[in-house]
């Protein structure tokens, strides 16, 4: 059975800022990543893609993985894989951390989703037609909460 999983994100934890958030993203991609999942990072648009990539770029040479944007890099070499709406993972991905607010038509193509409640009035409205979207295709729900993290 599919699973998804929404990490609910309080205004006092470190992820509530930009910052903090993609310090978080690209903490689950190299964890998820690390246990040999396929990990594709859905973005709202190639703007947003390409500053993700590039803050895989900025972190400690001891700590890099490997990574790519969609169309770009080798077919199969890396287990992270950034994309954005209306493009498609370069080859089978098994889990999708899905940083866009909307249109989830892509999750029913993984086994696993990770998507995330922000902490404003209008991201969590959508988070919440996320989260019925996911249940209406038959997925498995949790939710974790991030808190002083």
């Amino acid at each position: 059975m599919a699973n998804a999983t929404f990490y609910i994100i309080q205004p006092d934890s470190k992820q509530a800022d930009a910052e903090g958030f993609g310090a978080y993203v690209m903490f689950l991609a190299k964890h998820f990543s690390s246990q040999g999942a396929k990990v594709y990072l859905n973005c709202h648009d190639k703007t947003q893609a390409e500053q993700i990539a590039e803050q895989f770029w900025q972190i400690d040479a001891k700590e890099f993985v490997a990574h790519n944007l969609v169309g770009e890099g080798p077919k199969y070499a890396t287990n992270i894989e950034i994309g954005y709406q209306g493009v498609r993972p370069s080859w089978n991905r098994q889990l999708v951390i899905n940083l866009a607010e909307n249109d989830t038509t892509f999750a029913n193509k993984f086994a696993e989703v990770v998507d995330f409640v922000p902490c404003e009035e209008k991201a969590k409205q959508l988070a919440r037609e996320r989260y019925k979207i996911y249940r209406q295709a038959g997925y498995q729900l949790q939710t974790i909460e991030i808190v002083h993290s």
